[in-house]
């Protein structure tokens, strides 16, 4: 699957990874590392891993909390919007075929199946 996804998201010089990273800061409020961290299931060592590459094409800024300093906030960019909304139409059609590939088997049941693995 997540090869499937990186190929659709190769135009835009992305990865499926990098896509669910963008689309976790797309939101009212920057998000903090912990709090994306958790929604990612990955380690924060991880994250900051996966950041650098985003920050170096300054779709991410990663900036102190105001309210407690140790924290960091992490913030889409302009250019990360635009990238991201680009994005969104090649993951709904690629999901769309996805579905149609499983549409023989129960879709919604593969879903629980896997969030029951992770």
């Amino acid at each position: 699957m997540a090869r499937r996804f990186d190929q659709a998201f190769r135009p835009l010089d992305l990865t499926n990874g990098q896509f669910s990273l963008l689309m976790s800061l797309n939101r009212p409020q920057p998000p903090t590392m912990g709090i994306v961290s958790a929604l990612l299931a990955m380690d924060r060592t991880t994250l900051t891993a996966n950041l650098k590459p985003l920050q170096r094409r300054e779709l991410v800024k990663v900036t102190a909390d105001p309210s407690d300093k140790r924290s960091r906030r992490l913030t889409l960019t302009s250019a990360g919007r635009q990238l991201l909304d680009a994005a969104v139409p090649i993951w709904r059609e690629t999901h769309a075929a996805v579905e149609q590939v499983i549409a023989e088997s129960d879709p919604n049941r593969l879903r629980a199946d896997l969030r029951a693995l992770s």
